[in-house]
């Protein structure tokens, strides 16, 4: 189109084309017509309307743990066994329990809890074994943790909630550079936290006047990626943060935002 002289485009900014104008009385404009079975534009403006309706709405992400073979012992007086899914909270109060049950709580410190032989199995390394006999309650309740199964629950808008293995992998943007020292933000991880990646891009090209597309993730079946020209983390991190508002902790890459030039 630019060939033709319908419209005109400049790099405004480093690494990102934009249209700067467009002859509406160019011929080929003037006598184009919709093609049949295209929407109309009423009918996209109801589009719109419903799009709106249906808002996003950002998922309640849970941390839950699962109990691990090595972890049973620990856990098997509370009626639990392998494979059981409990939060935090629950495992917290499973531990107090059981401490309090076995009477462990060191009487001359009752900060610290003695170590018996189920604890020292569960929650200590071989070479800690002969040196550690009692524990401070936050690193009991930590070591704990970080030796059950990780897993996560996300619950979306109207939906049943869904279990998952592993933490949750947060929205990774990454800033990469192509041909003639342009660059490009690459966003991944979007559809774990139910955003539709081609609306994303689609939403990210009105707002920037940028190039935006979708590919498969390198490595992976049924994940895709945007890609956008020029370094967009400025608009993504208020498109995430602000309109979705999707908690930053889930989001990774934001420090990446080019700086903003100082007022002389």
């Amino acid at each position: 189109m630019q060939h033709q002289k319908i419209l005109q485009v400049k790099e405004l900014s480093k690494g990102v084309e934009s249209i700067v104008e467009v002859d509406w009385k160019h011929p080929d404009i003037k006598t184009f017509t919709v093609p049949e079975g295209f929407p109309s534009a009423s009918a996209a403006q109801d589009c719109k309307s419903e799009d709106k309706e249906q808002a996003y709405h950002a998922p309640e992400i849970i941390p839950l743990y699962g109990v691990s073979t090595k972890m049973v012992p620990l856990f098997q007086e509370s009626g639990h066994k392998k494979g059981s899914v409990l939060s935090s909270s629950e495992v917290r109060n499973i531990i107090v329990n059981y401490v309090k049950t076995n009477e462990l709580v060191d009487e001359a410190n009752k900060n610290f809890v003695k170590v018996n032989a189920i604890l020292c199995d569960c929650l200590l390394d071989k070479s800690e074994q002969d040196e550690i006999s009692n524990l401070k309650w936050d690193d009991l309740l930590s070591r704990c943790l970080e030796r059950l199964q990780p897993l996560h629950q996300v619950t979306f808008f109207g939906q049943e909630p869904i279990v998952r293995k592993g933490k949750i992998e947060p929205i990774d943007i990454t800033i990469a550079q192509r041909s003639s020292n342009k660059k490009v933000t690459i966003i991944k991880n979007l559809e774990l936290y139910g955003l539709d990646p081609q609306s994303v891009a689609n939403i990210l090209q009105q707002k920037v006047q940028a190039s935006a597309t979708i590919a498969p993730v390198p490595g992976t079946k049924d994940r895709v990626q945007v890609q956008i020209q020029g370094n967009q983390i400025h608009h993504l991190a208020k498109m995430l943060l602000e309109e979705y508002q999707l908690p930053r902790k889930y989001i990774q890459g934001l420090e990446k935002a080019p700086k903003l030039g100082r007022k002389k």
